[in-house]
């Protein structure tokens, strides 16, 4: 089976709040997650006026960081645009209860530091807020390799819409 090639950018924000790592990978289909129990994420809340609409401020980086609920499990996360799938660190994937053997991690991406080996995933269902987008492709970056999880494209494009508008970005359920 032939993949096709598609950017993953994925950014790990430090303790300085600084961009470490864009790579590029392949969409593939992997291991399933079980699908988590509706949990309340700790995000801003409603938008004004949109019902099923979730406001994230920007940090002092410009970064819209968030909360969701990722297998039952809250998990940290970086809304970023610009990666393809979401991404999670094989730290944070275990303690979601996402385990992959050391065989799955097959997928060769490029990264600013050199190559790294990733193991596709799909996750059951990830939600923010209200909104809960099921069967996400994702990635799970092996340990030490990504300071912060990444809530891409592979969740973004199947929400109803999302906007960037004076420092707050808002995704519509």
């Amino acid at each position: 089976m032939v993949l096709a090639a598609c950017v993953v950018g994925l950014i790990g924000v430090g303790a300085a709040g600084t961009v470490r790592d864009r790579i590029l990978a392949r969409s593939a289909p992997g291991p399933t997650a079980a699908v988590p129990a509706p949990v309340a994420a700790a995000v801003t809340g409603p938008a004004a006026g949109q019902a099923g609409a979730i406001a994230l401020q920007a940090d002092g980086s410009g970064h819209f960081h968030t909360a969701a609920v990722v297998d039952g499990r809250v998990l940290r996360m970086v809304v970023d645009t610009g990666a393809t799938l979401c991404a999670f660190s094989e730290e944070d994937a275990a303690r979601a209860g996402i385990t992959v053997a050391p065989a799955a991690f097959t997928q060769p991406i490029a990264t600013a530091n050199g190559t790294v080996r990733v193991a596709p995933v799909r996750i059951g269902a990830i939600q923010v807020g209200a909104i809960t987008v099921r069967d996400v492709e994702a990635v799970i970056v092996p340990r030490g390799r990504l300071s912060t999880n990444l809530l891409g494209m592979s969740f973004l494009k199947r929400v109803r819409g999302f906007e960037i508008a004076g420092g707050t970005l808002t995704l519509r359920g």
